[in-house]
């Protein structure tokens, strides 16, 4: 059998590492047709990045042919796998994501906090659409989302999709299982953690080294240099030792914005009272990254790359979409539905987790019982936080979306909490007609 898998936010400068990732695996994944999607005002990144996978499979010498499109319903006939890696707004969203609640004085960051719920009012209902579109013309395709905020949209997939093969995936636990092997001097294939929680609040709970349990040796080196394992869009800081030790879980990178929220809203503030944003970074790597890709002599994906937050997303989609296709029933890390996997927490909700990979899909891998009460709180208040964005997006809720915006721990604000909705509602109108009604006010 050959396959078709197909990349909606095809032009996205993750696409060559994703390519990189489809060669490598040629002999396990057999692509014959690789269609790269996206919309008018990324048509010039397509091209470029199109032509860059282009090269890179020529190089390879393998029979795989690209197509690039505008046409999403073209792109989508008969396909194996379809991966979401799209950004509502482009950068220049995030930027307001990142700007706005940094001038009133709160964290900002594109997938937590208020930031991570306009991207998630801006992204659901297309995601929602896709899945619509793959129901009717790919019912038997996987939809792998790489979208942030992925557990926020996994959950409205859970909710009002009819289509029923979809996972989330997020490349932080790869990341952290990396990370490790490099405190530890090992090769990365060597460590394995078994991880739960939520997307980008996710946790590690037992950590191997060659299938073996070594969760206490390591975490006491972990500690040692804990600053080590984090992402590149996040400031890198120690944990406190004392903190780890007690807490008895390794946290993720994205954690500091929740038990170092002080420290982490300091330091985006100081950058941004210098002008600086990560969004603004990201768009001059991204600058960068364009030039490079548009030398017809680069034929690999650069090293480049890298600066950006979604390293090893290669790793993560590639091997999760072959492990469905040859029901290798390994583990691996993916946003899917409870279904009885934590007791105390309901069965439909999404959960990130460890999962055992078939090709009907995960089946978690139940190696505790419930959340410990020491992070039970936190992710129940994050679960509601997406259970109201969702709601929100999908019924264009200014209810719902400003609950969710004061409820959120890194807002907890009434008064200030209204205000900072209302601007980024403005802000982002062009995205989010639901909110606003036929005079061009926002619908209270």
């Amino acid at each position: 059998m050959m396959l078709k898998i197909v990349t909606i936010g095809g032009g996205s400068s993750y696409t060559p590492e994703f390519v990189e990732g489809i060669i490598k695996r040629y002999e396990e994944l057999p692509v014959n047709e690789l269609w790269l999607v996206d919309i008018e005002e990324g048509k010039e990144k397509l091209e470029i990045v199109g032509n860059l996978a282009k090269r890179m499979i020529e190089k390879a010498g393998l029979p795989i042919k690209v197509y690039l499109t505008l046409d999403r319903r073209e792109a989508l006939k008969d396909a194996d796998f379809v991966t979401t890696q799209l950004r509502v707004g482009l950068l220049q969203a995030r930027a307001k994501d990142e700007r706005i609640p940094l001038s009133h004085g709160f964290m900002g960051q594109e997938t937590n906090g208020a930031g991570g719920l306009f991207k998630g009012l801006r992204t659901i209902p297309v995601i929602l659409d896709i899945a619509k579109d793959i129901e009717e013309l790919c019912p038997k395709a996987w939809l792998i989302n790489f979208t942030n905020p992925a557990g926020m949209v996994t959950e409205a997939l859970a909710r009002y999709s009819v289509h029923r093969r979809f996972l989330g995936l997020c490349n932080v636990p790869v990341g952290m299982e990396r990370g490790l092997a490099n405190i530890l001097g090992i090769e990365p294939k060597r460590v394995r953690i078994d991880f739960a929680g939520l997307n980008h609040m996710v946790y590690g709970f037992n950590i191997y080294v060659d299938d073996e349990n070594k969760t206490e040796e390591v975490m006491n080196k972990y500690i040692e240099k804990s600053s080590e394992i984090n992402m590149k869009n996040i400031t890198a800081m120690d944990w406190d030792a004392d903190f780890i030790k007690a807490f008895k879980l390794m946290p993720c990178p994205y954690h500091r914005y929740y038990y170092k929220t002080k420290e982490m809203l300091a330091d985006e503030l100081e950058k941004f009272k210098l002008g600086k944003t990560r969004a603004e970074e990201v768009i001059e790597t991204e600058k960068e990254l364009f030039e490079l890709y548009k030398d017809i002599n680069l034929k690999e994906k650069p090293k480049q790359l890298e600066k950006r937050g979604g390293a090893y997303y290669s790793d993560a989609a590639c091997n999760l979409i072959s492990s469905i296709y040859n029901d290798k029933g390994d583990l691996q890390v993916v946003n899917t539905i409870n279904n009885g996997t934590i007791k105390d927490f309901p069965d439909n909700y999404v959960l990130e987790i460890t999962s055992k990979i078939t090709k009907d899909g995960p089946i978690p891998h139940k190696f505790i019982e419930e959340f410990p009460v020491h992070i039970k709180g936190l992710i129940n208040q994050i679960k509601q936080f997406e259970i109201l964005g969702a709601e929100a997006a999908v019924e264009g809720s200014y209810e719902k979306a400003l609950l969710a915006m004061i409820t959120n721990p890194l807002v907890s604000s009434d008064l200030e909490g209204h205000k900072l909705l209302d601007e980024l509602l403005e802000a982002h109108k062009k995205y989010l007609p639901k909110f606003f009604d036929e005079s061009g006010g926002i619908r209270k």
